[in-house]
């Protein structure tokens, strides 16, 4: 329930972060910058909370080969602030490999090395963020009949910490989905688990993998095991006759471009869903060329060979699974004829891709105050404010799950830079007020209390 504001307020932050992902990592570097700017007596004061014990980002898919799908150029500040010293080219500089880098001449870095810079920019920024704390609670504080504020508690081991916030950003990211009906289990993943599955099949024979989905994960997959499994059969199911490739031509890139969100926000309801319709092959359900050509050739030679490991079944679902003792059972139907294949795996891997984090289930009863449209979804302004009844005086913006309002780029990284500087400027624009009563932090040289 919505409590008054005591006497004794505790310390108050302009800015609450939910989640440490990439996103939020941008907003902390934005508000770091921003405060370096201003210096301390005008700086923005702010503190994240993250349920992981450190940063970590898509780990079971950092699979030693597997490549970015997006420029190094989009990273966390580069499009922002291209003389950030927080930008891949100045962590190219400090891990020692920039010319090294310069001389591969390619945009698309390893996707390890994409995590490696993360956790980099991550660490330099690390006292505004508290790891290990799951937040359980946001809780309206109320002021002459407004919520002025909001309580944030998070949860650490057995003990609960709750600080107090003008504003929240939630960076709650992406949740694995699986098809209805579909548990995950020993025998069956997720592919966002993969590489720490894998670990547990150490030191036994698979005979065979069954990949599920037809994206750039599904594909990663299928060659990942089939090369870490040399006597093992992998199959590749999906509905379509093929993989697709993607489309990362120059003019359907401007899907990503800052302005395309502009474009998108304002445009009539029927337009957004053709834009979607146009350019979802830039991102959903595609695989890379390179990688459909080498899986083909790999298919082709094994074919040649008489020694075929790798299957494709085509314009297929798997209907069907079952765990049966030390296998799982998957019951592929084909949508052409109906008839149905019975494949006894060691693994189902489902590559079926990710949800967005419901953005209001922490919100508690003010929830009920964030503004939905006809078809239940969140309103979200420009600056990816939620819109709220005026009572709620504080600041609520998302960093994902806008994509009806904003979107392709609501859950990718080729905007995160730019839309966390617009978040910012929407902060100082609303004004950072304070009450009378309430104790301000002094931020120290980055700007975050502790």
């Amino acid at each position: 329930m919505a409590q008054a504001l005591p006497g004794d307020a505790p310390l108050i932050h302009d800015l609450i972060g939910i989640g440490f992902g990439p996103s939020n990592v941008a907003m902390a570097i934005a508000l770091s910058e921003h405060n370096a700017r201003v210096g301390r007596q005008n700086a923005v004061t702010a503190h994240f909370f993250e349920r992981q014990p450190s940063f970590g980002w898509h780990r079971g898919m950092l699979i030693d080969d597997a490549t970015m799908q997006v420029s190094f150029l989009k990273d966390l500040v580069t499009l922002r602030n291209p003389a950030s010293e927080y930008s891949f080219l100045s962590y190219l500089q400090s891990r020692g490999r920039l010319i090294d880098f310069v001389n591969h001449k390619n945009l698309f870095p390893l996707r390890i090395e994409f995590h490696d810079y993360l956790e980099w920019a991550a660490a330099k920024v690390d006292d505004m963020v508290s790891y290990g704390h799951e937040v359980v609670a946001v809780e309206p504080v109320l002021r002459d009949g407004a919520i002025e504020y909001l309580d944030v508690t998070a949860r650490s081991g057995g003990e609960l910490v709750t600080h107090r916030a003008r504003n929240l950003v939630l960076g709650t990211g992406l949740r694995p989905r699986m098809p209805e009906g579909v548990e995950r289990s020993g025998r069956i993943w997720h592919n966002s688990e993969l590489l720490a599955k894998v670990e547990g099949l150490e030191g036994t024979d698979p005979k065979r993998f069954v990949v599920v989905g037809a994206g750039q994960s599904a594909a990663e997959n299928v060659a990942y095991l089939h090369r870490r499994f040399p006597e093992a059969e992998v199959c590749a199911v999906f509905s379509r006759y093929g993989y697709s490739p993607s489309d990362d031509s120059g003019f359907a890139n401007r899907i990503f471009d800052p302005g395309a969100v502009d474009d998108y926000f304002t445009a009539p309801e029927d337009v957004k869903r053709k834009l979607m319709e146009y350019h979802g092959n830039t991102n959903y359900s595609v695989v890379d060329i390179d990688l459909i050509d080498d899986l083909y050739r790999q298919a082709y030679q094994e074919k040649v060979l008489g020694t075929e490991r790798l299957r494709f079944l085509n314009v297929s679902r798997v209907s069907r699974v079952e765990e049966t003792g030390d296998t799982v059972r998957a019951t592929v139907q084909s949508l052409v004829t109906g008839e149905e294949t019975t494949l006894d795996a060691d693994v189902v891997v489902y590559a079926t891709g990710y949800r967005p984090a419901d953005a209001t289930a922490l919100l508690g009863e003010v929830a009920g105050r964030c503004h939905r449209d006809d078809q239940g979804r969140l309103r979200v302004g420009r600056d990816y404010r939620i819109a709220t009844d005026p009572a709620l005086r504080c600041g609520i913006y998302l960093q994902g799950g806008t994509e009806h309002t904003h979107g392709i780029t609501s859950s990718l990284l080729s905007n995160t830079a730019v839309r966390v500087g617009e978040i910012l400027d929407s902060v100082l624009e609303r004004g950072l007020k304070e009450a009378p009563d309430a104790v301000r932090p002094v931020a120290d040289g980055i700007g975050t209390a502790r």
